[in-house]
């Protein structure tokens, strides 16, 4: 059996992704293992799935590069977008809809010479709710708390977007010093978070530009998470770094993202990239 696939980036966050209107994948957890190993396979932080929905333009499912399967991917749901735009399966409309687990987005393209450049994804209200994050901490909030990790006490801000997010801001640490490789399992595991959790590790810079290194559950380390600059633009909001209603803008490993945090929902703008198309024999 052979797969055609084609592999697409947002700031560096690189999927392998599939287009299910016309072929079927009956095991994607395992497709997602195989493909996503670096010697082996294609190399990536995982597949997404890009398929009919009743109810929008496509469905996204995204697989990590562990086989367990996400809820909403930021930068993979600009890529999507300019899938379907650049191949003309949404007739060269630049306001599209897209059916997530974590529910429909809108993307407003941004398009130059017949293909999208850029996407602004209307990502919904950010959750702050402890259970429904979830978290294991009471309250109706967890905005700087402190929490012990490998004998060491951070201050954290949890936040879902649609998948569990905790931030830490580092006022001395420079983020590019830490070893997230070590740091970053330990927060994932941890047992306040019961479904594991995305970690952002954050500095504020002397503009309010943010920069912030990622490590997501199931992927490790990525270069971007589009869900964890959301996460990261609210939470840098709510412990007064950063004012509502205005354009913040996130350093990422692989570019530049810009969140807008208002109380009804957050906006996320960036870039999507085509890297290339083939075909695997399976």
């Amino acid at each position: 059996m052979k797969l055609s696939f084609t592999k697409m980036h947002g700031c560096g966050n690189n999927y392998i992704y599939i287009n299910c209107f016309d072929q079927k994948v009956t095991d994607p957890e395992k497709l997602s293992i195989a493909l996503s190993e670096p010697h082996f396979g294609i190399g990536g932080d995982g597949i997404i799935l890009i398929s009919p929905s009743d109810r929008a333009d496509a469905q996204m499912r995204i697989f990590n590069a562990d086989g367990s399967e996400g809820k909403m991917c930021g930068n993979g749901i600009r890529c999507v977008g300019k899938y379907l735009y650049d191949n003309g399966m949404v007739g060269g409309r630049t306001t599209i809809t897209i059916d997530t687990l974590s529910g429909v987005k809108t993307l407003e393209l941004h398009v130059r010479d017949g293909k999208m450049q850029t996407a602004r994804v209307d990502m919904g209200a950010a959750i702050l709710e402890p259970a429904k994050i979830p978290v294991n901490m009471a309250g109706s909030s967890v905005i700087d708390a402190p929490l012990v990790v490998d004998e060491k006490v951070y201050h954290v801000t949890c936040v879902s977007m649609g998948n569990p997010h905790c931030v830490i801001f580092f006022n001395e640490d420079d983020v590019d010093d830490l070893d997230l490789s070590r740091l970053g399992p330990k927060f994932e595991h941890h047992p306040l978070f019961p479904e594991r959790i995305n970690t952002e590790f954050v500095n504020v810079l002397p503009d309010g530009s943010l920069k912030m290194r990622v490590w997501e559950r199931g992927s490790g380390e990525t270069w971007a998470c589009g869900t964890g600059a959301c996460a990261t633009g609210v939470a840098a909001c709510l412990n007064g770094f950063c004012k509502p209603d205005t354009d913040i803008t996130v350093h990422l490993r692989g570019g530049d993202l810009t969140i807008r945090y208002t109380t009804e929902t957050v906006f996320m703008t960036g870039a999507a990239a085509t890297v290339f198309k083939g075909e695997i024999e399976l």
